[in-house]
């Protein structure tokens, strides 16, 4: 069974930096991807990034700011998160998928495993 762990999530302030961690584990693929997501309340899920073996993506609202990485040695994927805005407030989400990101990385559907979240408030 495949488990997905993220944290690093907490209070900073506009304009600080903030990364989260997602560890997966119980799986045996040489291939595999993470998706990060986000909601706000209210508001729709929507995907901020993507990271596989071979590719990689990001949300037109985090280009430049949020960068991926991978040791996959740990199985461990972080999402290096610059320069927060107050829209960057939500619950985010990794997500498992056994492949690339190259097709329906921002759908929520495209993933199999998620994990439980972990919380990124942004306010002065």
């Amino acid at each position: 069974q495949v488990q997905v762990v993220e944290s690093g999530g907490g209070s900073v302030r506009p304009g600080e930096s903030r990364s989260l961690s997602c560890v997966a584990s119980g799986f045996t693929r040489d291939f595999w991807a993470i998706g990060w997501f986000r909601q706000a309340p209210g508001k729709e899920r929507e995907g901020v990034s993507c990271i596989s073996d071979l590719d990689e993506y990001y949300a037109d609202s985090v280009k430049g700011r949020f960068t991926n990485a991978k040791n996959k040695p740990k199985s461990t994927v972080y999402l290096h998160m610059n320069s927060l805005k107050t829209v960057d407030t939500a619950m985010y989400y990794c997500a498992f998928y056994v492949g690339t990101c190259v097709t329906n990385w921002d759908r929520f559907w495209k993933y199999d495993k998620w994990g439980q979240g972990t919380q990124v408030t942004v306010t002065k």
